[in-house]
């Protein structure tokens, strides 16, 4: 998720506990993945305005966490306010802050996986190549 502002794109972090990652969720019974993406960001944060001015790629994490995979598209958010609604199953919002980051500070907030993922994205809107601080 990227927006655009004055101070160039930034790009949607959510953190739960320690972990800073990207929306993300399971497919439901008959979903695209992309449908999939679009409603857990939907789910995730309140977001419903999605352009995806770079098209349907998308790029799949390595295996991690007992063999998950996760897709991952590139999507403009053209509006709104963030919101961290409560999931009903969990009772809670699924997630403890969000954060629009320049390119670098979510390099540096992620681990691996994402930043590969992250680099991906950064290649599809055509920022030139951001360094990992490692």
């Amino acid at each position: 998720m990227v927006r655009d502002t004055a101070d160039g794109p930034r790009f949607l972090l959510l953190r739960a506990y320690r972990n800073w990652d990207l929306p993300k969720g399971r497919l439901e019974s008959g979903e695209t993945p992309l449908q999939a993406a679009i409603r857990e960001v939907r789910e995730e944060t309140g977001l419903y305005d999605l352009d995806f001015a770079w098209g349907d790629d998308s790029i799949e994490t390595e295996p991690y966490a007992g063999g998950k995979v996760v897709r991952f598209y590139v999507a403009r958010s053209i509006g709104g306010a963030v919101s961290l609604p409560i999931n009903p199953t969990l009772g809670r919002a699924e997630h403890h802050e969000f954060r629009w980051v320049a390119a670098d500070t979510a390099l540096t907030l992620t681990v691996p996986r994402l930043q590969r993922v992250l680099q991906w994205a950064f290649e599809r809107i055509a920022l030139p190549p951001v360094q990992t601080g490692a």
